[in-house]
């Protein structure tokens, strides 16, 4: 077992590295200005939808005025909004913007187009078993 772990955690390192310089590459994408994390942010978004501010904070595990600061900076860019909370109105939520969305989601289907061209002689059984994989090890990481 020990081999098959250090297998795994090489692996795993060289895709989480390589994730990371694409998320900086198609955060520049949706806008020259963006900083690597706010992709996520985008994908989280469009995903779950309207969030608090504090959820996007303990979603992505980091402090309250990091989030704030990376929200503001998308404001300033006309790529997210605040709403009122009709559950709090002392509290808001944040949403993309149309364009924000459009970007994100033209930078998101390109992407998505890679994707399918280095997976294209993959038998489609195997990129289900990927994908199954990747989800079990992402949720048993979040309990």
């Amino acid at each position: 077992m020990d081999q098959e772990v250090l297998a795994l955690e090489r692996e795993l390192a060289v895709f989480l590295r390589r994730a990371r310089a694409q998320s900086g590459e198609m955060a520049r994408e949706v806008h020259p200005e963006l900083e690597p994390a706010a992709y996520g942010l985008f994908v989280r978004l469009d995903d779950a939808g309207p969030q608090r501010a504090t959820d996007l904070a303990g979603y992505f595990g980091v402090g309250k005025a990091t989030m704030s600061r990376q929200l503001r900076a998308l404001e300033d860019l006309g790529l997210v909004a605040r709403d009122p909370d009709p559950a709090d109105g002392r509290a808001s939520l944040v949403r993309l913007t149309e364009e924000g969305r459009n970007r994100f989601r033209h930078v998101r289907d390109a992407r998505r187009g890679r994707y399918v061209r280095k997976l294209a002689d993959w038998d489609r059984g195997e990129v289900a078993e990927l994908a199954r994989l990747l989800h079990q090890l992402n949720a048993r990481s979040e309990s």
